[in-house]
């Protein structure tokens, strides 16, 4: 019966497949190698915390993929230093994303400057003071401040972003990096940045449903510990008499999850690449984890066990 199958196919539609086939194009799928395309040509971003890191990262990869991009920093020597190396396709703004209407004044430029826009990045963020003690010691203070900067601000980007690309149904992409900590806060000393960046996924899926019909899409990136600036600062605070480079063997070598691979913040820009871009375009109210299996599994210790003769029993 499948050779008659076989055989009614060939008869039928042989033509068809092979022509299919010989041009490298089957149901929409090439099979012909092709130069890499530019996978943001035409499109205008703005990312806010984009003076270093993982934001400088991705403005460079958006850039290389033929986007526009807008760099919402407070660092302003920086800021103008990175877009003036990424050239004239990168424009830096001094952006404060704990007033709101900084964040909205960066959208805005972006329209006025280019007159869209497609993707709005949030990925500005502290990681506040660490516990001294206990949490009875909390310093609400700090955890104000540390919400306000991460997971306000992520509010006002969705807020601001949805302002303008949802008239019209136009559509577009907002990102938000989170992190493992807000999935998993493995009793993480720094337990504002853990609320904050659990809230940033909260939000994320929560603002995604009301926005699909309006075909603007909402994800998140939760990225394990990356040995950026800010993750140094932070260390640094735990750990005042390492130096430097001791603190970032820590994060590149001791906390690496995945054996022989290091996250960087490249790794970050990609992702955050693809679900910009058209390839994830029915992707939304999703957090991508880049954390080489971390949240996957809960490591046991296991205990060093005796025979009743006394001596050790070996693992299989």
């Amino acid at each position: 019966m499948f050779r008659a199958v076989q055989l009614v196919i060939r008869e039928k539609y042989g033509r068809v497949v092979h022509a299919a086939i010989s041009s490298g194009r089957v149901h929409g799928f090439s099979t012909a190698a092709s130069p890499q395309a530019q996978r943001l040509a035409g499109k205008v971003a703005v990312i806010t915390g984009a003076a270093s890191g993982i934001g400088k990262a991705t403005a460079a990869e958006f850039i290389r993929n033929g986007a526009k991009v807008i760099i919402a920093d407070v660092q302003d020597d920086q800021g103008r230093s990175v877009a003036a190396e990424l050239g004239p396709n990168a424009t830096y703004t001094r952006c404060d994303v704990t007033d709101e209407a900084q964040i909205a004044a960066a959208v805005d430029l972006a329209v006025e400057r280019h007159g869209h826009l497609d993707i709005l990045y949030s990925n500005a963020g502290v990681s506040g003071s660490p516990l001294q003690s206990s949490v009875g010691a909390l310093d609400l203070d700090d955890f104000d401040r540390v919400m306000a900067v991460n997971a306000r601000s992520a509010v006002a980007c969705i807020k601001h972003g949805a302002r303008v690309m949802a008239p019209g149904r136009r559509g577009g992409s907002i990102l938000c990096t989170a992190s493992v900590i807000g999935v998993l806060s493995y009793g993480s000393p720094i337990l504002a940045y853990a609320v904050s960046k659990a809230t940033v996924i909260a939000a994320v899926r929560a603002a995604a449903g009301p926005l699909a019909r309006d075909r603007v899409r909402v994800n998140a990136i939760s990225p394990h510990a990356i040995a950026t600036p800010l993750t140094v600062r932070s260390m640094a605070e735990m750990f005042p008499d390492a130096g430097e480079d001791a603190l970032v063997r820590v994060v590149e070598r001791d906390w690496s999850e995945l054996d022989g691979t290091v996250l960087a913040v490249e790794d970050v820009a990609r992702a955050a690449l693809y679900l910009a871009s058209d390839e994830a375009r029915y992707v939304t109210g999703h957090n991508l984890l880049l954390d080489g299996g971390f949240t996957a599994h809960k490591g046991v210790s296991m205990p060093s066990l005796e025979a009743e003769d006394g001596s050790a029993v070996r693992r299989q």
